[in-house]
């Protein structure tokens, strides 16, 4: 079966990437909407599993997707990215009726470690040197409460380690910075990225960037379904992916903003119903899909506090029964809400952790002033860098 699946990717790939569009994903279209416009049967879409509608939902704006067509203008197949691990993949069969399926991304990543003498600006050298417009602004927003870029002068230095995905040789997500240092009139600024929680620190273990700690937004029932970003059904024979964590709870049940933030979106999204998107600063963002209805006074735009009544458990959509479906992002990437709702509030790093954590720093402090020092550095190309991570494992 994993063959099979590879030989679709690579017979899509192969066949028709001279004629495959990209498109963005218009704002307002759903996925009903799509198939409209293609003159395929919604019942395509109602007839699929209760996780595969959700997915439908998560098709965002603007979002690149891949459209194949024939001479006619009909469709004959389609694949919309809905995170960076899956897809829905619309095809003609060989009795030219249309199937669903979900595929994983084939994507590539690669990690560097790169440093950038300044010869014009932060955002033009970066630019430059690593071809991602995104990594200056990240770049900026880590060091903003400690140097003042203005000052840098021709001659200083940034430098970086991060790493990249990218599917069909374009961005993927967001980078992933894993540690930085900028250098002004030699004086040398560090940040080092702790995996276990997401928080960035400098070479002395000092935290610089605010964690968020999330409360889980009402007493349930039961969790009735997991957070899976791409997993392969040993009986359907398929891919499967559910980005978010669905908790069973009578209707009516009050449901509770999980931290601070302000309402982003109120209102109806496909085949969720009603929900609430609230952007908590930093990355992050919190869904709460499902509901039969809003607090009073809820509306787009507000700020909100953690605890602070948003909604109502319900069964609006398309849903099986009542129940909360909460989705976590950070960096527009859907992440397990379970490891950020269950994890407890550190104020810092204990001292095992910490002696680990300044041990790795000094490994990397090294590679950056190795970098710095060496008149023959060079910036590598990206044939260089790339590493192929795109496997596809059945689990």
């Amino acid at each position: 079966m994993k063959k099979i699946i590879l030989s679709i990717i690579m017979l899509f790939n192969i066949l028709y990437s001279a004629q495959v569009e990209e498109l963005p994903w218009p704002k307002g279209e759903s996925f009903l909407t799509f198939l409209d416009k293609y003159s395929i049967s919604q019942k395509l879409y109602f007839d699929l599993e209760k996780e595969d509608k959700e997915l439908c939902s998560e098709i965002e704006a603007d979002k690149t997707y891949y459209l194949y067509t024939e001479d006619d203008g009909s469709l004959n197949q389609v694949l919309i990215p809905v995170s960076d691990d899956i897809q829905i993949h619309v095809y003609k069969d060989i009795n030219n009726e249309f199937k669903f399926q979900t595929l994983p991304i084939n994507y590539t990543e690669y990690t560097e470690t790169v440093a950038i003498e300044i010869t014009e600006s932060v955002s033009h050298d970066i630019l430059k040197a690593t071809g991602d417009v995104t990594l200056a602004a990240v770049i900026k927003s880590l060091f903003k409460d400690s140097v003042n870029f203005r000052k840098m002068q021709k001659g200083d230095f940034i430098a970086l380690k991060y790493s990249r995905k990218a599917y069909l040789g374009k961005p993927l997500g967001l980078p992933d910075l894993m540690a930085a240092m900028v250098e002004i009139s030699g004086k040398p600024y560090y940040r080092f990225k702790h995996d276990k929680d997401d928080k960035y620190y400098d070479e002395k273990g000092i935290g610089f960037t605010k964690s968020y700690f999330f409360q889980i937004p009402l007493k349930y029932q039961r969790i009735s379904s997991i957070f899976t970003k791409k997993r392969w059904h040993p009986v359907l024979k398929r891919y499967r992916a559910h980005l978010g964590t669905d908790f069973a709870a009578p209707k009516g049940r009050t449901i509770y903003a999980a931290g601070d933030g302000r309402i982003e979106f109120a209102g109806t999204k496909g085949g969720y119903g009603k929900t609430i998107i609230i952007n908590h600063g930093n990355g992050y963002k919190t869904l709460y899909a499902h509901q039969n209805g809003f607090a009073k006074g809820i509306r787009q735009g507000m700020g909100i506090k953690k605890g602070e009544l948003i909604g109502y458990v319900g069964n609006t959509g398309l849903s099986s029964g009542p129940h909360l479906h909460l989705g976590l992002y950070k960096n527009g990437t859907a992440i397990d809400a379970m490891t950020v709702l269950t994890k407890p509030k550190v104020d810092g790093l204990e001292a095992k952790e910490r002696a680990t954590f300044l041990a790795n720093t000094k490994v990397i402090q090294k590679i950056f002033d190795d970098e710095i020092k060496n008149d023959k550095r060079t910036i590598p190309t990206r044939l260089d860098r790339v590493t192929d991570k795109s496997e596809i494992n059945i689990l």
